[in-house]
């Protein structure tokens, strides 16, 4: 087996559909060369895009092998994760 880099990312601010475009091509990135620690701490809100970005980074971890990591979800993601029936999907 091949030994991946792991990176990290810290997210912080608001996780909305304004700013999850671009987060989402740079955990693609991280993603495509190794594996993923994403903290977010740091995050003052989210909406469902934060929850769609989160399992769509899951899915391309899954695919390419890749351990994806996230740590201190904030508890607003967590609430729509559950509301929406995918909280035991999120990468925890």
């Amino acid at each position: 087996m091949i030994a991946t880099e792991t990176e990290q990312m810290m997210l912080s601010g608001n996780l909305t559909m304004a700013t999850v475009p671009a987060l989402y091509e740079t955990g693609l990135r991280s993603l495509a060369v190794g594996d993923l620690l994403v903290d977010m701490a740091q995050v003052v809100s989210v909406d469902s895009a934060a929850v769609s970005m989160l399992l769509a980074w899951s899915r391309v971890a899954q695919e390419k092998q890749r351990n994806l990591q996230v740590v201190n979800l904030p508890a607003d993601l967590l609430s729509l994760a559950n509301l929406y029936g995918v909280a035991g999907m999120l990468p925890q």
